[in-house]
């Protein structure tokens, strides 16, 4: 009884646990983040436990890291698309 339950609900935490921590420590000043809060910013300034977020223009705010949920995707602007040659 004791095995399963590990199997289904601790070692699942753990492994969103550790993955989460991977995403803080990668962060760096640039990347487009969103908070647990629902805010969408880009990051201004890395300090030790917290990010100035930049969320528009003139407006910095200062979080926790524990708050970033998740890094925003690139924008299909900023994806290179290739295009196919048409072939004779």
């Amino acid at each position: 009884m004791g095995v399963v339950f590990y199997f289904i609900l601790i070692r699942p935490q753990q492994k969103k646990q550790k993955q989460h921590q991977q995403l803080l420590a990668n962060l760096k000043t640039g990347d487009r983040v969103v908070t647990s809060g629902g805010i969408h910013g880009l990051i201004a300034n890395v300090k030790e436990t917290t990010f100035l977020l930049k969320v528009a223009d003139n407006v910095k705010i200062e979080i926790d890291k524990g708050a970033i949920s998740g890094v925003e995707k690139q924008s299909e602007a900023k994806a290179t698309v290739t295009e196919a040659k048409p072939t004779a």
